[in-house]
């Protein structure tokens, strides 16, 4: 089964546009586990078996593990979702960019050494650095494209003078995801929730692919302008939110709140849906 066919799935069984983001940070633990790296695992089991039925994927951010010296964890974490939620597609969001053999090893390590579905990569270094993840055959790769921080303006909202049409630099990175690049249907892109606009923009651009949206929650990405601008028949959006719903309370309380937040996420996201 492709990652496609996955998130497509998973949307469908769960009625959901949610992505889990699984971002551990122990210092914000329960106080029963806070400040213990060896409860990374822990934590975010909790979290992913309070939430199965209501993601359309889960994304690890790897530097949250590698940080912590938690990789093995990591690894423990993604055969624990595919126990759990095995419908559920895992985005390894490792924002890699290289070319040629090092691109090939990061390809390895996110899809044979953590058995991720997708991967978040940086497109900066051009085709040569994404092709290495295409030969993994349904796989999925998320380009960077018009990301939710101020200081993506600093390259993605310039123009590019030496291209027809001079289009802004993340509008020629959607334009490549949607056609050339896009050699086997892998493709997707990030886009932020903090930019709407952008986000209607890219969808205009690339009309089929998957947009993985972080942003909402804790980044004060509005739900419900996102999924307008975003949402189209045959374009699937992976609306993000990691610490709104990892943090929603302290205590032992916390994997119910965390999905009381991820619930009450879901149906923003499904009421802004509706016609």
């Amino acid at each position: 089964m492709t990652f496609i066919d996955m998130l497509q799935g998973a949307a469908a069984q769960n009625d959901s546009m949610l992505c889990v983001g699984l971002d551990p940070e122990p210092d914000r633990f329960p106080a029963a586990m806070r400040g213990d790296a060896r409860k990374i695992y822990d934590f975010c089991a909790a979290i992913v078996d309070a939430t199965a039925d209501l993601a359309c994927a889960f994304k690890p951010q790897i530097a949250y593990f590698a940080a912590h010296r938690a990789e093995d964890q990591l690894e423990r974490l993604v055969a624990h979702m595919r126990a759990t939620a095995p419908h559920v597609p895992v985005v390894l969001d490792a924002k890699r960019g290289d070319i040629g053999s090092t691109a090939g090893q990061y390809a390895r390590e996110a899809f044979e050494r953590y058995g991720a579905d997708a991967v978040t990569l940086s497109p900066f270094m051009g085709f040569d650095s994404i092709e290495p993840y295409l030969a993994y055959h349904g796989k999925g790769a998320f380009l960077l494209c018009r990301t939710s921080n101020p200081g993506g303006d600093d390259l993605q909202n310039q123009r590019l003078a030496g291209v027809d049409g001079q289009p802004l630099l993340y509008e020629h990175i959607a334009r490549l995801a949607q056609g050339p690049w896009n050699t086997n249907g892998q493709l997707g892109l990030v886009v932020g929730a903090t930019y709407p606009a952008e986000i209607e923009r890219v969808r205009a651009i690339a009309p089929t692919l998957p947009l993985l949206i972080p942003g909402v929650g804790a980044q004060g990405g509005d739900a419900a302008a996102t999924v307008r601008a975003g949402r189209r028949e045959g374009g699937p959006i992976l609306v993000n939110s990691s610490r709104a719903i990892l943090y929603a309370a302290d205590g032992d309380v916390f994997a119910a709140a965390a999905r009381a937040a991820a619930l009450a996420t879901r149906d923003t996201l499904n009421a802004a849906a509706r016609p």
